[in-house]
């Protein structure tokens, strides 16, 4: 859990005609129609020592001291903010009213791209297919399972089940009726057990990411009466089926506890508790079912504790103490532990294996060895093979290992693309799965066989309105950084798009916690490339898009990198000819509005606009606040300003909201979520406060708060579309300066 971007839906739609639409002009204003009044927010001045350093904050009294209820009933806000929101959000409906044609075209073209009555590939689990479904009109998805046709292995058996009428499907949820009558409605998880009796589902009703955890008996279709209140989200069965863990929320929103109880009801049991404010926790089962592990983590350290399969109700077992910058993770493949980590000085991961009764650091021996610049994401275990994930010059490629370590790589040629292994979703199996796209492909996803390496088709994503990949380029290019780094961009555009700096351009950046960007397909922005528009990736150092070094270059005191690569990559778009300065419009979410707001400030005239979704702006005043969710779990990314001057005084330098000064601004647009616990509603609110009096290009400065939901937006895929649809119409609206005449 961290401050992450914003996750863009893979659902969306295409525009009528075939061929691209020209740039669409905004519908104008009649003469004489009288200029919106932006609200004014009142200044409280609010002098705050620290370290022996003042600074004067006017707009703190936008924070809510009640901040902890409200994220768990939003209705308890103060009615002062309340105010001040409301008339913020009703300034910008009044500032783009004239945009909302092309919202509405927008959102309508989005949706067009979307299956409305779609389904995952199933997933076999002993004798069931597991998948998800949407029907058409639906917001949310049904969860289902079906009966297994074929061969099977359970326990090691052979199983062997044919249908002469195929079997007919079981709902195991249906999150559209449990969404009814709700503003706010998600499922973050959801599970069935191993013996396929129960399902467990975590349900966020206000966005807040505060949960509770749902057992369903599935013989009886009946949802068991104990429910589980103040939850993360993160749920497990243990092997046996008979107990449910999970992870307890805090009043602070911090996972902060272990917990068991019998899994259709029954005393609850603290399993762990983490003394450690700094450390997120969490708790799962190995590939192989032999062990429930609860992992235990912050940005740089971690530790795992581990609990037999045949114990359920033992005490957790250390597998290696933690030890500050070194991090582990760990899974289980038969007859050894199988562990992630860069001890050693292994910067970008290697994987060792340990035996099952002594895994601790002295009795690793590396099984796949530390190669640097190849950065190791992530790995799955099946029976009698490994593959893993890596990440290499911003993209990936999964390598397939068997136990005698005879290896092989699934790759593409391609530019910039994104492959990813979904894994496996039983142990004894030789069929893993992966999905393929990019800027320009829909998803693939394929069923691969590990021993005869044959590959299987399962699904393409289509696109109801039509999508022609030779319609469109992709190219990879290399922007130089101050330092002579190389920063890889993505460029997708429409090859009737020239490439001459006349076409505007969408350039989405994030660079944190280690986070890639990775080059793939969404059919959203396509709403944008088929009005002519280049959209851009900047693939920018505090991910690893390049390695997990290419993350430690830009944190604490190098976070400046971040920044800096971020305008490197605009300014080498403009000398190539993708777009002219003034012409670009910045976008990006969460530790991405970072970004965002530091590269308003120190480049304020590259941009026509800049898009800070849930932006993480507030930084010297939110990594001081000990009572926030992320705060003590975020100094080893940020810095502690608490204790550490040199840590202040460089936060300081780059914070957004401390930076802002008179100067001419673009085009600005901040958003956020009243219920949202990682980048908190005042964030947004106190950077518009003041950058709006601040500014003297006479450019407007808007906010949208979605007084309805968190830090991902609306829960419905419909819903979450009409946001999208704002957000590419205020790009339009920003190049087309379309407030000259609101």
């Amino acid at each position: 859990m961290n401050r992450r971007q914003v996750i863009m839906s893979t659902a969306a739609t295409a525009l009528a005609a075939a061929v691209p639409a020209p740039t669409l002009g905004l519908a104008r204003q009649t003469a004489g129609t009288s200029m919106p009044q932006a609200p004014v927010a009142k200044k409280i001045p609010v002098v705050i020592e620290q370290l022996g350093r003042t600074r004067t904050d006017d707009y703190q009294w936008m924070k809510d001291d009640n901040w902890q209820a409200v994220l768990r009933d939003p209705t308890l806000i103060k009615a002062e903010v309340k105010d001040h929101l409301t008339a913020e959000n009703a300034y910008r409906e009044a500032m783009m009213a004239s945009t909302l044609p092309l919202q509405e075209t927008m959102f309508t073209e989005m949706r067009g791209r979307i299956k409305e009555d779609d389904s995952s590939v199933p997933a076999p689990d002993g004798g069931w297919n597991y998948y998800v479904e949407y029907k058409t009109g639906d917001q949310h998805p049904r969860y289902m399972r079906v009966e297994r046709q074929g061969t099977w292995i359970v326990d090691g058996q052979s199983v062997i089940k044919n249908f002469i009428v195929a079997p007919t499907p079981q709902l195991l949820l249906d999150a559209n009726e449990l969404a009814k009558g709700k503003a706010y409605s998600e499922i973050s998880a959801a599970s069935h057990s191993p013996d396929h009796a129960l399902f467990a589902y975590a349900e966020d009703a206000q966005g807040s990411e505060v949960h509770k955890i749902y057992v369903k008996d599935l013989a009886t279709d009946e949802v068991l009466p104990a429910v589980i209140d103040s939850a993360t989200g993160d749920f497990v069965f243990s092997p046996d089926s008979q107990w449910i863990f999970w992870t307890n929320r805090d009043d602070n929103g911090r996972p902060d506890k272990i917990f068991r109880r019998p899994a259709r009801g029954g005393e609850t049991t603290l399993v762990y508790e983490e003394a450690d404010d700094g450390m997120f926790i969490g708790v799962g089962r190995t590939a192989d079912d032999r062990f429930i592990v609860i992992g235990i983590q912050n940005q740089e350290t971690s530790e795992a504790r581990y609990i037999p399969a045949a114990a359920p109700t033992a005490e957790p077992v250390v597998l290696e103490p933690r030890v500050v910058a070194t991090r582990y993770d760990v899974d289980h493949w038969g007859d050894r532990w199988v562990i992630r980590t860069n001890a050693d000085d292994a910067i970008d991961f290697k994987i060792v294996q340990a035996p099952t009764e002594t895994p601790a650091k002295a009795h690793w021996t590396d099984l796949v060895a530390h190669t640097p610049g190849r950065f190791i994401e992530g790995l799955d275990l099946t029976k009698d093979h490994l593959a893993r994930q890596e990440r290499a010059d911003a993209n990936t490629r999964i390598i397939i290992r068997d136990r005698a370590g005879d290896e092989h790589a699934i790759a593409v040629d391609e530019p910039a693309y994104a492959l990813s292994l979904a894994g496996a979703s039983e142990f004894e199996t030789n069929t893993t799965r992966y999905a393929y796209n990019s800027p320009s492909t829909p998803t693939q996803t394929y069923d691969y066989d590990l021993a005869t390496r044959e590959r299987t088709l399962r699904k393409t994503q289509q696109i109801p309105s039509g999508h022609n990949i030779e319609d469109y380029v992709v190219e990879r290019l290399n922007a130089p950084a101050s330092d002579g780094q190389l920063v890889p961009v993505t460029v997708l555009r429409r090859k009737s798009t020239p490439v001459d700096g006349s076409a505007p351009l969408l350039l989405y950046g994030y660079g944190s916690y280690g986070i890639p960007m990775p080059a793939s397909f969404s059919t959203n922005r396509l709403s944008l490339v088929d009005r002519g528009w280049i959209y851009a990736i900047a693939h920018i150092r505090g991910g690893s898009d390049k390695g997990w070094g290419w993350f430690l270059d830009a944190r604490r005191m190098t976070k400046k990198n971040t920044f800096t690569d971020f305008i490197a990559a605009a300014e080498h778009l403009i000398d190539g000819k993708y777009a002219s300065a003034g012409q670009i419009v910045a976008q990006g979410g969460s530790a991405g509005g970072l970004l965002m707001g530091a590269v308003n400030n120190m480049r304020p005239d590259l941009w026509a606009g800049v898009i800070g979704q849930v932006p993480f702006v507030d930084v010297i005043n939110t990594m001081s606040d000990t009572s926030l969710p992320l705060t003590p779990p975020e100094w080893p990314e940020w810095g502690n300003p608490i204790e550490d001057p040199a840590a202040y005084d460089y936060m300081l330098s780059y914070s957004p909201y401390d930076q802002v000064e008179a100067k001419a601004y673009p085009a600005v647009l901040a958003t956020g979520g009243l219920s949202d616990p990682r980048v908190t509603y005042w964030e947004p609110e106190k950077w518009v406060a003041k950058l709006r009096p601040a500014t003297t290009s006479g450019k407007p400065v808007l906010l949208k708060i979605n007084m309805e939901a968190g830090h991902g937006g609306a829960a419905g895929r419909f819903d979450y579309l009409k946001e999208v649809a704002h957000d590419y119409a205020f790009a339009v609206w920003a190049i087309d300066k379309g407030w000259e005449t609101a």
